[in-house]
This record gives structure tokens, C-alpha cells and sequence, in this order.
């Protein structure tokens, strides 16, 4: 048996899989809004809990927003702040008298999508979550690709490629304290407070996107703006990856427009792509983050572990 947790910030989830992949045991909890060893007290009461209803132990993956830093062996780079500085992996090993692995929500996103989801089957395959940031995962021969410095796929951070004028005058604001990154441009909230500066109305991402189906030309106009930056940014990865496919997840990836519009945008940006980059919306949706997390360990390795 594979557990997996995905370590939210408003929720801890664990998924239970078993042979095949079939699913065994879901379920979430709040994620306390307190200390860090409340959050390990958390992780470990769901792992004991699962193991106890399903009577049997399991391998142990943990998807976090953020990173174990290969030099110190402490997290880094998380948005749930109470996280960093602490060897979480560590930490839960000792709790639970196991080995824990633990990798990036966006690389487990890729990973899960990749084994058995939009991706599977592919070889190198780049995992997208795009919502209130715009993250990055690289999955290549069913393996997570996490680098030297455990950043690799953090596309989101670099800088918009070939900014318009405007935009190159413009360069939002980032929270890593760069101006102009991806994600500044490109997530839902960025997405949103352009919508709101050019026109006074505030709505998020879901909503302009069915102002824009519905006619709206506001919304449309701020729609096409996001397809060219996006196009722009992921023509980018594909001259430096040239993925097999790219799945799209998070909050912007219900936006439908985004499977027809950028992957003719790609083609036209990109180096020399003989054909359009496979884009596609991803098949778990928010359970891709706990799946992948099970899933790095591989069933042989689980079945090993027992």
C-alpha cells in the first residue's frame, strides 16, 4: 500500500493506494493554522488513522508548496511559511518509523498526471498548476526531475519572455522580489487585478472567463492578453524541454479557450516545433497533488517496504 498526503494550506489530505493503483482510503482535514508541530501532529494522526481503518502499513509521500533544500536538508521556497527552516522529512520519519519522501506539489502534480492520468504513457511530460501562483514540475520516464537545487520546473519565476512595451513599463510586482515573473503575469490573482485596473470591475479569473464567452469585451481582450503571455511563456519551456505534452492544472486550467488558443500560439513562438505541443487539462483535477505524492514510491518499492 501507497500513502500519499498532500500538505495544503487550508488542508491536509491522504490518499491510500493499492495494487494497480486502485484507490483505497481518501480523507481531508483542516490544516492547523497554529505552530509546525501541530502540523506534524496532523500529518502523523492521518497516517496512523488510515493505516489503523485499513489494517496495514504503507509507504509514505508528502507533496508540500515548497521544497526540502538539498544543501541543508530544510524546507525552503514554501508559501505555508511555518514550514520552512524544518526537516520535514525527518521530522515525520522519526514519527512514523519510516522513510518519508517529500517533493513539490507541482512535481507531484506532473508525476501523478504522468503514471496514470492526461500524460501517461508520455516521456517527458511538464506538469503546469496555474491559480494563485503559477508553479512548475518535470516528470521524465515516469521519474520526478528535481535538480540540483530542488527548483527544477519552477518556470513560474522567470521573467515574462519578448514583454510588449507596455508590459516591459508595467512589470508587476512578485513575491520572491522580482518584478515581471510568469507569475505575476500570469496567475488567476495577477489575471484578476489587471482586469480590475483596466476597467474597475472586480472579478476573479472563473468569472472573466465566462464574461468573455458570454461577449463581454473587456473580458475578452483581457482573456486574449493572458493566451498571448501564456503562449509566450510556455514556447519558452518547450525550446528548453521540449516536452511530449504539458498538462495544465490549478484554477486557470478550467479556462476551455486555453487548450485551443495556445497550442497554435506555441507553435507560432517556439523555435521550431514541427507540429503543435499537446496541451491538456488535467484528468484528477485537485486529487492529482495527493495522487502523485503516493506515487513516489513505485508499487514494487511499496510492496518491498512491507
Amino acid at each position: 500500500m501507497r500513502l500519499g498526503v498532500d500538505l495544503g494550506g487550508t488542508k491536509i489530505e491522504i490518499l491510500a493506494l493499492g495494487e494497480g493503483g486502485k484507490v483505497l482510503l481518501r480523507e481531508r482535514v483542516p490544516t492547523p493554522q497554529t505552530v509546525y508541530d501541530d502540523t506534524m501532529r496532523a500529518i502523523a494522526g492521518l497516517v496512523h488513522a488510515a493505516e489503523a481503518k485499513l489494517g496495514r502499513r504503507g509507504t509514505l509521500g508528502i507533496a508540500i508548496p515548497g521544497t526540502i533544500s538539498p544543501l541543508t536538508g530544510l524546507v525552503k521556497n514554501a508559501n505555508s511559511t511555518r514550514l520552512i527552516g524544518h526537516p520535514l522529512d525527518k521530522d515525520l520519519g522519526q514519527a512514523l518509523a519510516r522513510t518519508v519522501r517529500v517533493a513539490n506539489d507541482a512535481n507531484c502534480f506532473a508525476l501523478s498526471e504522468a503514471s496514470d492520468g492526461a500524460a501517461a504513457g508520455k516521456d517527458i511530460v511538464f506538469g503546469i498548476i496555474a491559480g494563485t501562483g503559477v508553479g512548475g514540475g518535470v516528470c521524465i520516464g515516469g521519474r520526478v526531475l528535481t535538480g540540483a537545487h530542488a527548483i527544477a520546473g519552477e518556470w513560474g519565476h522567470n521573467p515574462l519572455p519578448s514583454p510588449t512595451q507596455e508590459e516591459f513599463a508595467a512589470q508587476p510586482s512578485c513575491y520572491c522580489g522580482k518584478k515581471g515573473c510568469i507569475e505575476a503575469w500570469c496567475s488567476g490573482p495577477a489575471f484578476a487585478a489587471e482586469f480590475a485596473r483596466r476597467t474597475g470591475r472586480k472579478l476573479i479569473a472563473a468569472e472573466i472567463a465566462d464574461a468573455a464567452r458570454n461577449g463581454d469585451s473587456d473580458a475578452q481582450a483581457a482573456l486574449e492578453r493572458l493566451h498571448d503571455r501564456f503562449a509566450r511563456a510556455i514556447a519558452s519551456l518547450v525550446n528548453v524541454l521540449d516536452p511530449d505534452a504539458i498538462v495544465l492544472g490549478g484554477g486557470l486550467s478550467n479556462i476551455d479557450t486555453l487548450y485551443t488558443e495556445l497550442p497554435p500560439r506555441v507553435e507560432r513562438y517556439a523555435f521550431t516545433p514541427q507540429g503543435k505541443t499537446a496541451i491538456l487539462k488535467n484528468q484528477h483535477g485537485d486529487s492529482s497533488g495527493v495522487r502523485g505524492a503516493a506515487w513516489l514510491w513505485s508499487e514494487a518499492e511499496a510492496a518491498q517496504a512491507q
